[in-house]
């Protein structure tokens, strides 16, 4: 089931696609840069500069995005194809006006990274891999600019050629490191991303499941009227026929029928009815019993132990995250446990308290650290069971929104989780501040 959920998470996601009104926004900034350079250079420095070569230069990209923005709606997303052209024409225009105003002896060297790192936040790898082959060309070749460096006319500046080859040492490094470490925080923002989405996606799913018993409810009411109406007809065509024998049999079928409609429909309103409390409002020890009750049929012994007496148990709203989140993590012990699978309740007047443990391989050392980030597997690689991680991370973020804290460690036998939630949190008869209108129940803390 998570493997599933990751998959239909990621399909919130855009495969890559970056929106166009990004770019040429951020093109914009580059370009205004760009004219401000040369005025600084050519009027305030005074500076001799190719003034008409560099203002078709900037002028190509100005024209290039208006037209972008003419062209397409603000919406417009590009497939990595497209994003890695004008990324591309983005960086050969930047090398062109570098080359005719110093090549790597500019100071403005250094921002030929930037596509590059945009690539890399935002696109496939072998798209950034590209990019910076074409980096490499342009900086190979702004090393050997026959164009000086815009200086003093009575002096001609120019950089030592052990200087050179650090300054094109510096930009190759820079941007190599700058664009992986983009690389690195976009993919692991967008594994949050998808793994926040699937756990809302599962509680979306425990939700609906909870309010299956008024859906009941309402089509037992809206069913119950033209059901009289059935078996009023019913019994007038069975005083009318009943004499005749070639309908005897058919009004008899009828008339059982409609009485066994009516048998659902009141059971169903009864279990709406009777039952709301009990669906409701949970004791704790019920509310850990439910989340175990799927898992009993494994093979693995699943004992529960109350170390805490019945007296004075608190009593809270049934939380479809919460049974999640511990089925989850009671699922992921029984998939390792050799035999058994021991849950522990113990609560008091501050805190509740609930301890899975079973006799499994434990959490390796490297993953401890670590245990409960998406896409992160939980137990050692070499298990048989492991997953893609999404589980637990899932079941943690569920739980921790209701208000409790967890703690993954290695326990005497094997694994070994600790959930902890403040009694205010999960108990409906305990209040805030003393207002008797705002009971903080099991549900509050956990449900959309």
């Amino acid at each position: 089931m998570t493997q599933s959920l990751s998959y239909e998470a990621k399909s919130f996601g855009l495969g890559g696609r970056i929106r166009l009104q990004t770019l040429i926004r951020l093109r914009w900034v580059g370009a205004i840069g760009q004219v401000l350079a040369v005025l600084l250079v050519h009027v305030w420095l005074d500076f001799h500069l190719p003034l008409l070569a560099a203002t078709v230069l900037i002028g190509a990209l100005a024209v290039v995005n208006v037209g972008l923005s003419l062209r397409y709606p603000p919406t417009y997303r590009l497939e990595p194809g497209p994003t890695l052209a004008l990324l591309s024409f983005d960086l050969s225009q930047m090398a062109g006006l570098l080359f005719i105003t110093g090549g790597l002896t500019n100071p403005f060297a250094p921002l030929l990274c930037v596509p590059v790192i945009i690539s890399s936040a935002s696109q496939p790898i072998r798209y950034t891999v590209a990019l910076g082959a074409l980096l490499l060309v342009f900086i190979s070749v702004l090393a050997f600019s026959p164009f000086p460096l815009p200086w003093y006319e009575d002096r001609r500046f120019f950089l030592p050629t052990e200087l050179l080859t650090g300054t094109w040492f510096a930009i190759l490094s820079m941007t190599a490191f700058a664009a992986f470490y983009a690389y690195r925080v976009s993919v692991e923002a967008n594994q949050l991303s998808d793994a926040l989405a699937a756990t809302e996606l599962v509680l979306q799913r425990e939700n609906h499941l909870s309010q299956l018993d008024g859906l009941a409810a309402a089509a037992a009411h809206e069913l119950g009227t033209p059901l009289a109406t059935i078996s009023v007809v019913a019994k007038e065509m069975q005083r009318a026929l009943g004499s005749d024998e070639r309908f005897t049999e058919d009004l008899q079928l009828l008339q059982s029928q409609t009485n066994r409609c009516k048998d659902i429909l009141r059971r169903l309103t009864t279990l709406s009815t009777e039952d709301e409390a009990s669906l409701r409002l949970l004791p704790f020890s019920s509310l850990v019993e439910e989340a175990m009750t799927p898992y009993r049929e494994f093979g693995i012994k699943l004992e529960l132990k109350e170390k805490s007496s019945r007296s004075g148990e608190p009593v809270g709203r049934r939380n479809a995250g919460i049974i999640y989140g511990l089925g989850n993590l009671i699922e992921n012990a029984v998939d390792y446990a050799k035999d058994r699978v021991t849950v522990t309740t113990e609560y008091d007047s501050l805190r509740l308290l609930v301890v899975i443990e079973d006799d499994g391989p434990g959490y390796s050392s490297d993953i401890l650290q670590r245990i409960g980030e998406p896409y992160v597997t939980s137990r050692s690689q070499y298990d048989s069971a492991g997953g893609l991680g999404l589980g637990l991370f899932i079941a943690k973020t569920l739980l921790e929104r209701s208000g409790a804290r967890l703690k993954f460690t290695n326990g005497n036998n094997g694994a070994k989780v600790i959930v902890e939630w403040p009694r205010s949190r999960m108990d409906a008869t305990m209040f805030i501040d003393g207002d008797t209108n705002s009971p903080i129940t099991a549900g509050n803390a956990g449900d959309n």
